[in-house]
């Protein structure tokens, strides 16, 4: 089977309209890059962890619209653009797409990831570069963390550094449950994850029983509930975001033991400041390391 794709070279206040009506109007799929991209007008768009960008779009965005081949690329467009009150059809031009082996070329997509001195993330299809590095199996998927992004390879960096055998972490957003299986992998003994997308939880929870690790999982209300009620632990990590982080700083500072180490990470080099700011009544925090311009925070119960 075979597709075509539709290219529509559109300014950014249409964009996001467009793509909707596109798919209304047949399309099998859409996507809006940067119409300048490689040029040097290009505009990188930035967003946080998990957070879409508040521009939506380039000013000079290009929509893609996959359709079957034998569609009618001029009929789509044209229903599109009248949907979004345009006055006139806008100018395309059509590419064919081939079939492919899209599993595989998915597969081929993801290879192990190689971090700090001994850590390897690798996909199911892979075999481990080094058998006797700490293997962590995990393919790509609807959770966050796979070690690709800099704030969780800064968490798992800082892990490795810090490794606590015998003792107790939680991993507070955990998404892939990625944190707390470096964790149990080092040795801690009681490791708890925590997420508030019950998907992600039944994520961490698949990754870390094809990882044999002995991990508990929970959604904030059931982690209230369970037998981590009223429990500090010796190691806190919180992957999340500044905003988030900055509200949540009485509860994690109060989860960690005395002596216990706060660790925090998807937070800009620029917010470093306001975080540590609003943990400072309870905990100290300070700079670990930084990475492409993202930061992780530690500090110790006790230290202030």
């Amino acid at each position: 089977m075979s597709w075509t794709e539709v290219v529509i070279e559109i300014a950014r206040e249409h964009a996001e309209g467009l793509s909707d009506a596109l798919m209304e109007a047949g399309a099998l799929s859409v996507s809006v890059e940067d119409a300048d991209e490689g040029t040097d007008q290009e505009k990188p768009l930035f967003g946080e962890p998990g957070m879409v960008p508040t521009e939506a779009a380039w000013d000079h965005s290009r929509v893609v619209a996959l359709t079957d081949v034998d569609a009618d690329q001029a009929a789509i467009v044209a229903e599109a653009a009248s949907a979004i009150g345009l006055t006139s059809s806008p100018r395309f031009t059509t590419r064919p797409v081939a079939d492919a082996d899209w599993v595989r070329l998915t597969q081929s997509q993801f290879e192990p990831i190689h971090i700090g001195k001994n850590i390897w993330v690798v996909p199911s299809w892979h075999e481990a570069p080094d058998p006797n590095g700490l293997i962590l199996e995990v393919d790509p998927g609807l959770a966050f963390g796979t070690g690709s992004h800099p704030t969780t390879r800064l968490c798992m960096e800082w892990l490795e550094a810090h490794p606590a055998p015998g003792k107790s972490v939680l991993d507070y957003g955990c998404g892939s449950g990625i944190l707390a299986m470096v964790a149990k992998k080092l040795g801690a003994a009681n490791v708890a994850g925590v997420d508030i997308d019950p998907q992600a939880i039944e994520s961490a929870k698949l990754n870390a029983e094809r990882n044999n690790c002995g991990i508990d999982f929970y959604v904030p209300d059931e982690f209230t509930a369970s037998q981590y009620a009223d429990s500090r632990f010796d190691i806190v990590v919180a992957n999340i975001l500044s905003s988030p982080l900055k509200l949540m700083a009485p509860m994690l500072s109060g989860r960690v033991a005395p002596g216990g180490s706060l660790i925090l990470s998807g937070v800009l080099a620029r917010q470093a400041e306001e975080v540590a700011a609003a943990y400072a009544p309870f905990i100290k925090l300070s700079v670990w390391a930084e990475l492409d311009g993202w930061v992780a925070l530690h500090g110790t119960n006790g230290t202030n």
